[in-house]
């Protein structure tokens, strides 16, 4: 089983290796000494080290929603989702928000992350605020949306999971909560950055909602011609949103460790690639079945991530402490789902 484990991330053992050989000698360029060939090595090694204990939730909903993909579409995401997610939200991202945000074109944009990163990096942390609050309010969202569910059969924490259920006939609720946050959170922000949190806030809800309605559309457009599966290209915009709003707090996370551009896209890149094998094990392996509360466990993990996305707002909290809990409300849940299985065989 160990050997068939290996197999899933054996891509992603080359691109690490090749990876962290261009940070290498990128370290080596910028530098023209082994010191800073081998700091560029090690933070490289660091931010995908990062971006996987971020990303393991990511990687546990992309599963669920793959598993009811139509087998092209479940192809096309592992193959052209991962181009998107390394080069559009790991370089392209970054770049479009300092051409927004300086009101330069492309090129001098990336002229400015090559030649001036410390400039770059500025700019990039100046648009946190939208950023946080954009990523915070999909994300949140996401969650809510499996929790207040009258379909969820399964609840792990059944004394929240199952009153949630029960308020899921009251229409738009998960809505009235997410403003409610947006506005507890705008009502001690300081007035300066207000209107900014909460157009942002306010975009990453249609998003979230136009994703939805959209998917809707085209899936029910392709079963109409003859498609039987239930997700399509609606499915997989879905999951290059959501996507997205996972990778929002990696790049800015990164920036405390370095403030070059190429060598946060080569560690996050890295740790993309960890992300899409373990996708592929899950479905394969369908993993999902086999540990009944795993799943639970990811959105929790999604529902506390929007919340310290708020929080970043208002404070610094350290991209460890995100990671710590994350994983520790997958942990948990792995942990119940074996005590479930073991009860299940002695009985």
């Amino acid at each position: 089983m160990a050997s068939t484990a290996i197999h899933y991330f054996r891509w992603a053992f080359l691109v690490t290796i090749l990876g962290l050989a261009a940070a290498f000698w990128l370290g080596w360029g910028y530098s023209d000494n082994i010191g800073g060939a081998i700091s560029f090595f090690l933070i490289g090694a660091v931010l995908a080290v990062l971006e996987i204990s971020l990303s393991f939730d990511n990687a546990i909903v992309n599963a669920n929603k793959l598993k009811d993909m139509d087998p092209v579409w479940q192809r096309r995401f592992l193959t052209w989702g991962i181009l998107i997610a390394v080069f559009g939200m790991r370089i392209i991202f970054p770049l479009l928000i300092v051409v927004v945000a300086a009101g330069i074109g492309p090129v001098e944009a990336v002229k400015l992350a090559a030649v001036h990163p410390d400039e770059y990096a500025r700019i990039i942390g100046g648009a946190h605020l939208s950023i946080a609050a954009f990523g915070g309010t999909f994300l949140m969202m996401v969650a809510l949306n499996y929790f207040i569910d009258e379909g969820k059969e399964v609840d792990w924490i059944r004394s929240l999971e199952c009153q949630l259920r029960r308020c899921a006939s009251v229409r738009g609720l998960e809505i009235a909560l997410v403003l409610a946050i947006v506005l507890v959170f705008a009502s001690v922000m300081a007035a300066d950055d207000r209107a900014r949190f909460l157009f942002a806030a306010i975009g990453g809800l249609l998003t979230y909602l136009a994703v939805e309605v959209l998917g809707h559309v085209l899936d029910a457009r392709q079963r109409t011609v003859g498609v039987a599966a239930q997700g399509g290209l609606g499915a997989f915009l879905y999951l290059e949103v959501l996507d997205a709003s996972f990778s929002f707090d990696g790049v800015i996370g990164a920036f405390a460790l370095t403030h070059n551009l190429f060598l946060i896209a080569i560690g996050l890149g890295i740790g993309a690639m960890y992300v899409r094998s373990m996708t592929i094990m899950l479905v394969e392996r369908q993993t999902l079945a086999h540990f009944r509360y795993l799943e639970h466990g990811a959105f929790y993990s999604i529902l506390v991530l929007s919340v310290i996305m708020f929080a970043q707002t208002l404070w610094h909290i350290p991209e460890l402490v995100t990671g710590v809990l994350g994983s520790a409300f997958i942990g948990i849940a792995l942990v119940s789902s074996i005590l479930h299985n073991r009860r299940q065989t002695a009985s």
